[in-house]
């Protein structure tokens, strides 16, 4: 894992619901090990987000969705 990857997992896994935080690492250890083999599709970054959306504490979706967008722009470069 990446720094900047390990950054994304800190700032999720606080707006995750608690009982839904070991889900959300799992989630997110199988798409960072899809990015590092080169297979992360852009339906995975779909499909992830609208998974990862459903964790969230309800406060901090639009927040999250707004970082999720910007961290999948940055994560092919």
């Amino acid at each position: 894992m990446n720094e900047g990857q390990e950054r994304f997992l800190g700032y999720i896994l606080e707006r995750v619901q608690e009982d839904k935080v070991e889900e959300a690492k799992a989630l997110l250890a199988d798409n960072f090990k899809k990015q590092a083999e080169g297979t992360f599709t852009p339906e995975d970054v779909k499909q992830s987000a609208v998974k990862i959306i459903a964790l969230l504490k309800p406060e901090k979706v639009a927040e999250v969705q707004a970082v999720m967008m910007q961290f999948a722009q940055n994560a092919g470069h």
